[in-house]
């Protein structure tokens, strides 16, 4: 017998999926897209961004180095775009979701004068933000809603080789 608390439970939980599944798309379509660009771009290059770090400018400077920044352009643009295809698919999206955080707070340290990221912020800047939700889908494993990593997940392999599952 179905109550008013229960439908309105699963009324909460069909909203949230769809929620998580609107997130993770529109992130990953703004990921694919930006790594698609920079590939298509043959002038593209980070080396501007990273010349101008405030923080950090060791680092980022030693990025640039002539041997070093085709490295760094290589995983930006195919960072980028195989972190917005995980997305989009729904595969590997705890893990692309870690690793995207990690390279958006790559992106937010060069502009950072602390505690401003730039003059309409302060501390918190996009960069912050896209970090949070990449880990909020990692966390929530929103993969597996109307994703492939339920599917992955249940072949063969992963039965296998169960620690598959956790970056799944």
């Amino acid at each position: 017998m179905w109550t008013a608390d229960g439908l309105r439970y699963k009324y909460m939980e069909q909203v949230q999926k769809i929620s998580l599944f609107f997130l993770r798309i529109s992130l990953g379509w703004m990921f694919l897209y930006a790594g698609i660009t920079k590939i298509l771009n043959p002038e593209w290059s980070a080396a501007g961004y990273l010349k101008g770090a405030k923080t950090f400018a060791g680092l980022y400077q030693w990025l640039t180095q002539p041997e070093i920044v085709p490295i760094v352009n290589f995983i930006n643009e195919w960072g980028l775009t195989l972190l917005g295809a995980s997305l989009i698919l729904g595969i590997f999206v705890r893990l692309s979701g870690v690793l995207g955080a990690v390279l958006m707070l790559m992106y937010y340290f060069p502009i950072l004068q602390f505690p401003y990221p730039n003059a309409h912020s302060y501390i918190v800047d996009e960069h912050i933000i896209y970090a949070a939700a990449l880990l909020v889908l990692a966390a929530v494993k929103a993969g597996r809603v109307w994703g492939l990593e339920r599917w992955c997940s249940n072949l063969p392999l992963c039965s296998k080789f169960p620690w598959l599952r956790n970056i799944l």
